[in-house]
């Protein structure tokens, strides 16, 4: 069986639910191929928040280990690779609420002003995410849970322990970070 067949399979396919059975039975082969199978993807989840290399590998380790610890509460209904985003997500969640200081619960909405089409339309999405970990922690944080996850001001304000009114500062404070950014790129492409 190769593992990477067995993951490119759409669904649940039995070759991944051996594995997860393995891995109940805490044989450590089947850890070890499983955290392959899935380290791509969960760092690529990491990475959005946390841009030091070394700090992204010790919370998506950290990740792993929860899931390992908890993975016979999987019920083997829906996405197995969306469970493990779950709690991968939740390891990122509480890296950034312990290392992120709220020193001020500003409540600031401002509307945002959008960046000229031009401009966002020739950025590269690798350009794009660079813009994006330049951002400050606590900023990066609440604006990739928003608009990369799709959490709530609600939901990141409990997963962050900031008031909600905080968030929607934070990710307007993003937004206006990105679109001085992106302007100050001044890309001067011919259409």
């Amino acid at each position: 069986m190769s593992v990477a067949l067995a993951y490119s399979v759409p669904g649940q396919t039995s070759e991944l639910q051996e594995l997860i059975q393995a891995c109940i039975r805490n044989e450590r082969s089947a850890q070890e191929k499983l955290y392959h199978l899935f380290y791509s993807r969960m760092m690529g989840v990491v990475r959005r928040y946390i841009d030091h290399q070394e700090q992204a590998e010790e919370v998506l380790n950290n990740g792993f280990l929860r899931a390992f610890q908890k993975i016979e509460q999987y019920t083997f209904q829906g996405s197995f690779e969306g469970w493990l985003r779950k709690i991968v997500f939740h390891a990122v969640s509480d890296y950034v609420k312990q290392n992120v200081r709220y020193n001020e619960k500003i409540v600031l909405v401002e509307k945002d002003q959008l960046i000229h089409k031009d401009h966002a339309d020739r950025l590269y999405y690798n350009q794009l995410l660079e813009l994006v970990q330049a951002l400050p922690d606590a900023t990066k944080a609440v604006f990739n849970m928003y608009v990369m996850e799709g959490y709530s001001h609600k939901e990141i304000g409990k997963m962050l322990g900031i008031s909600e009114g905080t968030s929607k500062w934070h990710l307007s404070e993003g937004r206006r970070m990105l679109k001085d950014k992106i302007e100050k790129l001044q890309l001067h492409y011919k259409k």
